[in-house]
């Protein structure tokens, strides 16, 4: 098996001797030379510089090293995953997540893991990023999934993914035909913004700050649905990440408003309470959720 003597070849070359490489994998250092020869003949070149006190590499072996290296890492990764398929996942899962990961990118995320493990019991609680911050603190979540920043000591922090935060105006709004909104542009108009404690309404909160945009009057809602809908019915601009807006961007609902040189960045964070053991389920929910594409 080609794996067996890559594991040969790769031991050889970290020991810098066949003898001492047969010591620890239990082969002769006939079956050695064996395996070495045998990949030579494979890749037509000649792999090791042979001489009675050590063993070079050569050109070609260098870079086999390299690559056999990470070919063998990737081959104990598929392994530990397979028998992971022999031994069943079960347990409670109980997850949070803020508003925008819970409503629009979980699900999905959460459908696969249901099929893959079907004897895991998971619960979602959805709120702010203050919200879930506290119940995973309070050990109430396995797992959280927020949209703004925390530094608590008592949290493992995960990045997730990239968000792209976007401003929306009602269709017609005088600023919707503009190719390229000046900040400037933006003063003294009304704003649909979330409630406090939203990782949302902290990324707006600083974008106006730091753009020195003033409100003329804001209003508030506790739910993204809420802000989105209330942009569409034309009460004002709002901020929200790109993800909730789709489908009413691409029906005409609303408008983006396309900031000129600024792209609006923020990044989703997977988080945990440090001193909360971390089973099986979790494990594997996380890995599922972090190997999951982007859609």
């Amino acid at each position: 098996m080609i794996v067996d003597a890559l594991k040969v070849y790769v031991t050889v070359v970290e020991q810098s001797h066949f003898s001492k490489a047969g010591e620890l994998l239990n082969l002769s250092q006939p079956g050695v030379s064996l395996h070495i020869r045998n990949l030579e003949n494979e890749l037509g070149t000649r792999l090791l510089h042979r001489s009675p006190k050590q063993v070079r590499m050569t050109e070609a072996g260098t870079i086999l090293y390299k690559y056999a290296k990470q070919i063998l890492s990737l081959y104990d990764d598929a392994g530990r995953e397979i028998r992971l398929l022999r031994d069943e996942v079960t347990g409670n899962l109980q997850i949070g997540a803020s508003f925008t990961i819970g409503e629009y990118i979980l699900p999905a995320r959460l459908a696969e893991f249901a099929r893959q493990y079907p004897l895991v019991s998971l619960q979602v609680t959805i709120g702010n990023t203050e919200e879930i911050i506290a119940a995973v603190r309070a050990n109430q979540l396995d797992v959280g999934f927020i949209e703004g920043e925390t530094a608590d000591p008592e949290l493992t922090i995960i990045p997730y993914m990239k968000d792209e935060m976007i401003v929306i105006a009602p269709a017609g709004h005088p600023l919707a035909d503009s190719l390229a909104v000046e900040q400037d542009m933006l003063q003294d108009q009304t704003w649909v913004l979330r409630e406090h404690g939203s990782g949302t309404r902290a990324y707006s909160d600083h974008f106006l700050q730091e753009s020195g945009v003033h409100v003329k009057r804001s209003y508030v809602f506790n739910s993204s649905q809420g802000v989105k809908e209330a942009v569409a019915a034309g009460l004002g601009l709002g901020m929200l990440s790109r993800w909730i807006v789709r489908k009413e961007l691409a029906g005409g609902e609303i408008s983006e408003l396309r900031l000129r040189q600024r792209l609006l960045e923020r990044e989703f964070l997977i988080i945990r309470h440090t001193d909360n053991p971390e089973g099986m389920a979790v494990q594997m929910f996380i890995k599922k959720v972090l190997a999951a594409p982007e859609k």
